[in-house]
């Protein structure tokens, strides 16, 4: 117990905050769904038949369930003359494209389960070297492109386990229920929402891995080198000085200071001819 108390003690549960654990954590969370919708369905087809010679009436049920190998799947027919039933098989086996999408959400799962558990308790070791974000960059890349893979062919065989369900096709198979004294019925289909809900949480787990790639890729620092630093704020010129620096608008000054401001020249005659007054007297006493 006390083991336990130190990893929660250590463990930097602020992962879970951040993009980095938040998105590992759902990735685990909906490979759940994923797997759950589509390995535990079960559902059946429920068909009536009628013979109008002797009246009789009989109701069959048709299991319908994963890994849905349909061939495999059959019902009897009563013989309204009097003979042996007749054997109807389905048509079509499914269970590949059924079992690469489970298998593919389950595996997705545990790995996502340990990665949130190393994020939180072997957070330094997963960043030591660097190794651990490589590791983990190429695993969810290789997950991104398996849930594609496994979604689009699992949608693939959903849609073709629903057509080969269909009460038309069924009949085709039954000759019985094609002579005149035969009737027969369908009374229930086979239930599929749990199934087109697999099919979501699919490309919803495609979109969570791909997304996570992103993240995860900033963790490895390679896209440091292509980062670029913030603009600084602009450089100030350095003002002119008051007076012997040129004006740096080209603008001649008035009284043909070559540095701008005004300096009076003392030995020129004043406006009525009298030379100017000295600069400087002398003390007399």
């Amino acid at each position: 117990m006390e083991v336990l108390n130190q990893l929660v003690a250590g463990g930097q549960f602020r992962v879970i905050k951040e993009p980095l654990g938040f998105v590992k954590l759902l990735e685990w969370l909906f490979a759940i769904f994923a797997f759950g919708t589509c390995g535990s369905y079960s559902g059946q087809l429920r068909v009536s038949v009628e013979c109008t010679e002797n009246r009789s009436h009989s109701n069959l049920d048709v299991p319908i369930a994963y890994p849905f190998r349909l061939h495999q799947v059959y019902f009897r027919v009563p013989n309204c003359q009097g003979g042996e039933p007749e054997k109807v098989f389905l048509v079509g086996d499914y269970s590949s494209s059924a079992e690469f999408f489970v298998t593919v959400a389950v595996f997705a799962f545990l790995y996502a389960l340990g990665a949130t558990l190393v994020y939180l308790f072997l957070q330094d070791k997963y960043r030591q070297g660097n190794k651990g974000p490589v590791i983990d960059l190429v695993v969810t890349g290789t997950f991104a492109f398996l849930w594609l893979v496994s979604s689009c062919a699992w949608a693939k065989g959903l849609a073709d386990v629903k057509a080969a369900t269909e009460w038309s096709q069924v009949l085709e198979g039954a000759k019985t229920c094609q002579r005149k004294e035969v009737v027969c019925h369908l009374l229930q289909a086979p239930v599929t929402s749990g199934l087109n809900t697999s099919v979501v949480f699919g490309f919803l787990n495609l979109v969570l891995w791909t997304g996570n790639v992103w993240f995860v890729f900033k963790e490895t620092g390679w896209g440091a080198p292509f980062a670029r630093a913030p603009p600084g704020p602009p450089e100030k010129q350095a003002a002119p000085e008051a007076y012997g620096a040129p004006d740096p608008y080209g603008v001649p000054d008035p009284y043909g200071a070559p540095g701008g401001g005004y300096q009076p020249d003392y030995g020129a005659p004043d406006a009525y001819g009298a030379p100017a007054a000295p600069t400087a007297f002398a003390n007399q006493m």
